[in-house]
């Protein structure tokens, strides 16, 4: 019997000064909204490696994993079909942003005012605030 798997991504929670990096979409879904910086795991890629890999593609940060915040798994969370995000809180290594790839602009908004959101991540995002 052949199974069907959900896609794995992973998304990376980068706060400094109460503050939190977001990057705005390039590409659908979503296109034009904010979201944390993330994407699919390759094939043959370790989680930690994915997202830090994801962060720098996508704002230009060297980042490393500090730990592993959460796993979200709402079958609904992406219209692109079932998706699990592992999600990660990861410390910067190197303080320039440039935004490229799957993103169209990178930058730090406060906790308390954030923009609208894509994907599941007011949800994340709401967490980190309650943990």
């Amino acid at each position: 019997m052949k199974y069907k798997s959900p896609n794995l991504t992973v998304d990376g929670i980068i706060v400094k000064n109460g503050e939190i990096l977001l990057i705005k979409r390039k590409h659908s879904p979503f296109k034009g909204k904010w979201a944390l910086p993330g994407g699919f795991v390759e094939y043959n890629e370790k989680l930690e490696d994915a997202v830090t890999r994801e962060i720098f593609e996508e704002t230009g940060l060297k980042t490393n994993v500090s730990k592993l915040f959460n796993v979200y798994s709402d079958p609904k969370r992406d219209p692109r079909g079932h998706t699990v995000t592992v999600v990660f809180i990861l410390k910067i290594l190197s303080d320039r942003i440039k935004h490229g790839d799957d993103a169209a602009d990178a930058k730090f908004f406060k906790l308390d005012s954030l923009p609208d959101l894509s994907f599941d991540h007011d949800k994340i995002i709401n967490d980190l605030k309650k943990s």
